[in-house]
């Protein structure tokens, strides 16, 4: 162990070295291409030099050179942007009136603000760690024990019982951790409230909790008052235990079997390691993917984090605590007083304290959880401008420039991952820009068409190019754009909240495990409707512009092609905002594992393939020529890679179809479980940390900007027409509503008039007959 350490702290001592190095060469490279972004150039030379370049870097991309010459290809892209930078600054703010003026310093800033995320993207990325399980001692009574927090506060019963199957499931000796439950839903002052039903249900949560924990194995804590919201609520458990290491799972992050053996060697490595995270692995699609049908074929939102940007952090000892999915020290806990508080996102806060005073943190890039992704629009909002709002909180609040005890580059990476929460204000400025010139004529980007060509444009194709080798693979280009518009909308709002006021906002649980019965309009749509409508004016107004204004034809062209390429991304946002049906509770995941299917009726036996897995059933492949009833019984043998055992379990079968390469897809339903049954299905759905690590491997691939463009119309044309046809429905029942109110009068005394008509009629034939018999 000795010798371990020894090892660990000469590679410190090394790594130490490498960042300084890296921190001065960065430097100096940024004063050069500084000093060479000032030099002056005729505009045909700056013209040849800026496609110059561009063509040398498409080389570089096309070749596969660009990953071999990294430093060098970051370098030729950022000399593009600076040297934008600097001929924007120098030649582009003219006055031309104030609201021009106004109009044109808040595109610059929004400019700006992107150039700078840029620039902290290359520095924070330049050298990513790719990190390996540090292997625990022979002798099991070295390895640390682990206290196991599972925060919760509403979460369904069903969920929380998965995961603490789960998280007792774990592959770690039975004496050395313990799981803890920690309900937030049932404290004394939730069970002491005036309302009789809330309180009701809060001594039900209570119950319910406390029978489950006590069924499984783990065990129970609440407390007096809901304070602090989850830091408040692990600070509270932290007086109750005493174990080496505390690990912490959102209710509905259940862990693989191999959670603790692959991070809990980091703290016997490095006695200052306080913080090992993991990945944030999703097993259910974001509201966008779901909406969009992209689920599986293109990368997770969160891979371009947790794939890139974690790592990258990682070099410079500035991977911090993500809430989940990680292991922290006991003693430096205690050291900073807790999980802090200060904003509503406590992970990250907790690791800029630790950080400041001296400890280690590692991002192990392996999944060992699978989690849940908010289900509706809505939940994905209420995440994610918490976090934005949390971020800027530990801006103001914590200013990572300022907070002594960091390093240099802590300084820098912190401050990039709180100053990147800002884009909702880029991105808004950039979805109305050209309307300040097509709808009012403002100038607010002094420059020619010409100029444009010869600075604008290699600068947006450098910055492309370089997105793409930093995170291609986990992040395509304009997809991006369209997670980031969606966010802006309500990001932007409590962005100027916290502005307004550092401690205003309060923390939201984010809504897990929702099931939706039917499609229906996101309720967040309207802001969309109004900028969708603004920019089709701006469409018009550009025609018109066009023939009225000769002079200014390149620029209303390039305005126009701007306009048009947001009328685009709000297209495929109307998509996204047509909330599809979500009925399982529980997802499918795809696996493949041996298996043996038993049906009663007509009592055949067959060896088959499992080729999706849930909690409650699977799609098994098997060789059976007869299609089966639906509602047969049988007897399905499932082989566990994990514990590489067989798993028997009593089916019914729901369903049965010819399969694409022959034999049946059959249905199942596990029926009659034993508590012993559901935790060996819970081991084989989330136990094996390799499946996880394959599926996610299977998302990542690279595409070309064009095939990118392509797919961004293609899901805006074909999902868009869902939701307006949706609108177009609802605005007809509404209208044949109005036009039924307003028609009751005039129906009313149609059906008065029929009626005198009727009467008149039968008063006739009475007369009629009356005159025949006299």
């Amino acid at each position: 162990m000795f010798a371990l350490q020894s090892r660990v702290a000469c590679a410190l001592r090394f790594a130490l070295k490498r960042r300084s190095t890296l921190l001065c060469a960065w430097f100096c490279c940024l004063g050069l291409l500084l000093f060479l972004a000032s030099v002056p150039l005729s505009l045909s030379i700056q013209i040849q030099f800026g496609w110059g370049v561009v063509a040398l870097l498409l080389v570089l991309r096309l070749t596969g050179a660009a990953r071999r010459w990294r430093l060098f290809f970051l370098l030729l892209c950022c000399q593009l942007t600076l040297r934008y930078v600097y001929w924007r600054t120098t030649s582009t703010l003219g006055y031309n009136g104030p609201f021009d003026l106004l109009a044109a310093v808040l595109l610059y800033l929004a400019e700006l603000y992107g150039i700078v995320v840029a620039l902290l993207g290359i520095f924070v990325n330049v050298a990513p760690v790719r990190r390996e399980p540090v292997p625990l001692p022979a002798d099991r009574s070295q390895w640390p024990t682990v206290d196991i927090l599972i925060p919760s506060y509403n979460e369904p019963l069903d969920m929380l019982d998965i995961t603490l199957r789960a998280a007792l499931n774990i592959r770690y000796p039975r004496d050395r951790f313990h799981v803890y439950l920690l309900d937030d839903g049932g404290t004394v002052q939730k069970r002491a409230q005036a309302d009789p039903l809330k309180a009701a249900e809060a001594w039900s949560r209570h119950r319910a909790l406390q029978e489950l924990t006590a069924r499984l194995g783990a065990r129970y804590l609440t407390r007096e008052r809901n304070e602090h919201a989850k830091a408040g609520n692990i600070n509270a458990a932290l007086a109750h235990v005493s174990s080496d290491l505390v690990a912490i799972l959102d209710a509905d992050h259940v862990p693989t079997v191999d959670f603790l053996e692959k991070t809990t060697g980091f703290f016997l490595a490095d006695e200052k390691m306080f913080l090992v995270q993991t990945p944030h692995f999703f097993i259910n699609p974001d509201p966008v993917e779901k909406n969009l049908q992209m689920f599986g074929q293109m990368p997770s939102e969160s891979e371009m984090f947790y794939s890139v940007i974690q790592p990258g952090l990682d070099f410079w000892n500035a991977a911090f605590f993500c809430g989940s999915a990680a292991i922290l020290r006991r003693r430096c806990l205690d050291e900073v007083g807790g999980i802090q508080g200060n904003s509503i996102t406590e992970d990250a806060e907790t690791a800029l304290e630790l950080h400041a005073r001296g400890y280690h943190s590692a991002f192990l890039g392996i999944p060992l959880i699978s989690g849940l992704q908010p289900e509706t629009f809505t939940a994905f909002v209420v995440q994610r401008v918490r976090w934005a709002q949390g971020m800027i909180q530990i801006f103001l609040l914590k200013n990572p420039l300022l907070q002594p005890g960091l390093k240099i580059w802590q300084r820098l990476c912190y401050f990039s991952s709180s100053f990147f929460w800002f884009f909702g204000y880029a991105r808004m400025v950039f979805l109305l820009a050209p309307l300040a010139y097509l709808l009012f004529g403002l100038q607010i980007y002094n420059a020619s068409f010409t100029e444009v060509l010869a600075y604008g444009f290699p600068h947006v194709v450098g910055v492309m190019l370089m997105s793409d080798l930093l995170f291609g693979e986990v992040r395509w280009a304009f997809i991006s754009e369209l997670y980031e518009l969606m966010q802006a909308f309500f990001a932007l709002p409590g962005i100027l909240q916290v502005l307004r006021n550092p401690r205003a906002p309060t923390f939201n649980v984010t809504p897990k495990g929702e099931q939706l019965d039917t499609d229906f309009i996101s309720r967040l749509a309207g802001p969309f409707y109004l900028v969708y409508l603004l920019v089709l004016i701006g469409v018009g107004f550009a025609a018109w512009r066009f023939f009225a204004y000769p002079l200014h034809r390149d620029i209303t062209l390039v305005t126009l092609g701007w306009n048009l390429f947001n009328l685009l991304l709000l297209n495929a946002a109307m998509g996204a905002l047509f909330e599809r049906r979500q009925r399982r509770q529980f997802p499918r995941m795809p696996v493949d594992l041996d298996a043996r299917l038993t049906v009663d009726a007509p009592g055949e036996c067959c060896a088959c393939r499992v080729d999706d897995l849930s909690m409650h059933g699977a799609l098994v492949l098997g060789s059976l020529a007869t299609p089966l009833t639906s509602g047969a019984r049988g007897r399905i043998s499932i082989f566990d890679t994990v514990s590489q055992e067989w798993l028997e379990l009593s089916v019914l079968v729901r369903s049965s179809r010819p399969a694409e390469k022959g034999g049946l897809a059959i249905g199942v339903q596990f029926i009659n479980e034993t508590q012993e049954q559901i935790s060996r299905i819970a081991l084989l759905m989330y136990g094996d940390s390799r499946r996880w690590q394959s599926y996610r491997e299977e998302r990542k691939q690279r595409i070309g900007f064009m095939r990118s463009f392509g797919l961004l119309i293609l899901l805006g044309g074909r999902y868009a027409f869902a939701h307006y046809r949706s609108i177009a429905q609802q605005a007809a029942r509404y209208a044949f509503d109005l036009l039924l109110y307003y028609s009751l009068p005039w129906r009313r005394a149609l059906g008065r008039f029929w009626r005198k008509c009727c009467r008149w009629v039968l008063d006739e034939q009475d007369v009629s007959r009356d005159s025949v018999k006299s």
